[in-house]
C-alpha cells in the first residue's frame, strides 16, 4: 500500500506536496495526514491510491516535534513569517523560570488556534480570511499535550544546539541534542516592522513537545509567551514523528517514486487480528466471519497485507466493519 513518509522542506505548503507528489507518483488520488505549515519542515505522511483510505486513522495520531520559540517578540502569524510587529525585554527568562510556566499546558484540554490557521469559519478558511484584513480569533478548539520538555535556552538561536539524534530504544521522534546526526533548516528570522522599538533582549527556547491532534504548536508559543507577560511566536518547527513514524524514514520529496512505502499495519499502531483465506474473502465481500476483537483492530491476511479497519460494538455480529481495502 503506497503511504510514504516525506520529510517536507522548509517553503512549500502540505497542498504544495499533494500537488508534487501526484506528478511524481502519476495518480491524483494523494492525499496527506497531518497539515504542516509552510515554515515548518519534518515527518508528513503522503497517501496514494488506496492508502487515501487511512486518511481518517492516520491524521488522528500524536505528532512529536522539535519547537524554537523565541521570547520577546511577535508576529501576526506567530512564526517567523512576520513582520515583528511588538517586542519586549526578555532578558529575565531563565531555565528556573520557563519551566515552571510548561507544566500547565501537561493539563490543558482545549486551545484557540492562530486566526491565521487552516481552521474554518462559516466555511472560510482562517488565513484567508486574515489576510483579507479580517482578523478574527477562531473559536477554541480540543487539545492535548502529552510532553513539553525544555531541551535548552540561548539569547540567539544560534546558540542553540544544531545537531540531533534519536537514542538507542527511545520512541520514533524524541530526538535530543547530540555531537552528531540530523541538523535542520530553520526559516529566517522575521523583519522588523517600521516604527518598532527592538531594543529589547530576546531568548530563545528549544524544546521537545508530544501533542495530540489538530494542535497547534503556534498556539503553544503564543500561550507560553503570555504566561512569561512577553510577546513570543515559533521561529522554528521540525516534526519529528507523525504517530510510530519516525523522520529516519522520511524521504526527500523529489525521491517519493522511488521510497519504500512505510509498514501501513505499524504506522496504524493498533491491534492486528489474522484472518484465514476464508475470512479475508468475507470480508472482502462485505462480510462479518465471527472473530474475536477488542476495540479498534486491523484486519490482516497471513502475510500482513491490510484487509480491513474493524470496530467492536455491541450489536449481535460484535464488531462493524470501517473500511475494506483492495
Amino acid at each position: 500500500m503506497q503511504l510514504y513518509a516525506v520529510d517536507k522542506p522548509l517553503g512549500l505548503t502540505s497542498h504544495d506536496v499533494v500537488a508534487r507528489s501526484r506528478r511524481l507518483l502519476g495518480t491524483k488520488r494523494v492525499g496527506h495526514a497531518g497539515t504542516l505549515d509552510p515554515l515548518a519542515t519534518g515527518v508528513l505522511l503522503v497517501m496514494a491510491n488506496e492508502a487515501t483510505k487511512l486518511s481518517g486513522y492516520l491524521t488522528g495520531h500524536d505528532k512529536t516535534y522539535l519547537a524554537w520559540v523565541t521570547l520577546g517578540a511577535t508576529t501576526p502569524t506567530l512564526d517567523a513569517e512576520g513582520p515583528v510587529t511588538r517586542t519586549a525585554d526578555a532578558s529575565r527568562v531563565t531555565p528556573e523560570v520557563l519551566r515552571p510556566a510548561l507544566t500547565p499546558f501537561l493539563e490543558l484540554r482545549t486551545q484557540r488556534p492562530p486566526a491565521f490557521s487552516a481552521v474554518k469559519k462559516a466555511g472560510v478558511r482562517s488565513y484567508a480570511a486574515a489576510r483579507r484584513g479580517a482578523v478574527e480569533e477562531p473559536p477554541v478548539r480540543p487539545v492535548a499535550y502529552r510532553q513539553v520538555e525544555l531541551l535548552d535556552l540561548a539569547e540567539d538561536t544560534a546558540d542553540l544546539p544544531s545537531r540531533f539524534a534519536l537514542p538507542p530504544g527511545a520512541l520514533p521522534g524524541m530526538y535530543e541534542p547530540a555531537s552528531g546526526g540530523h541538523t535542520f533548516e530553520l526559516p529566517p528570522p522575521p523583519q522588523v516592522d517600521e516604527g518598532v522599538d527592538d531594543a529589547g533582549s530576546r531568548r530563545t527556547a528549544l524544546l521537545r513537545l508530544t501533542v495530540g491532534a489538530g494542535t497547534y504548536v503556534r498556539s503553544f508559543a503564543r500561550d507560553l509567551g503570555t504566561a512569561l507577560g512577553l510577546p513570543a511566536y515559533l521561529s522554528g518547527l521540525v516534526r519529528t514523528a507523525s504517530g510510530g513514524v519516525d523522520l529516519a524514514e522520511a524521504t526527500d520529496l523529489d525521491g517519493i517514486a522511488k521510497a519504500e512505502p512505510v509498514d501501513v499495519i505499524r504506522a496504524l499502531d493498533l491491534p492486528t487480528h489474522v484472518l484465514s483465506e476464508e475470512q479475508v474473502t468475507d470480508v472482502r465481500h462485505g462480510k462479518r466471519p465471527p472473530l474475536a476483537l477488542s476495540g479498534r483492530t486491523a484486519l490482516v491476511t497471513s502475510g500482513g497485507a491490510l484487509v480491513a479497519m474493524a470496530e467492536t460494538t455491541e450489536g449481535a455480529a460484535g464488531y462493524r466493519l470501517l473500511r475494506v481495502f483492495n
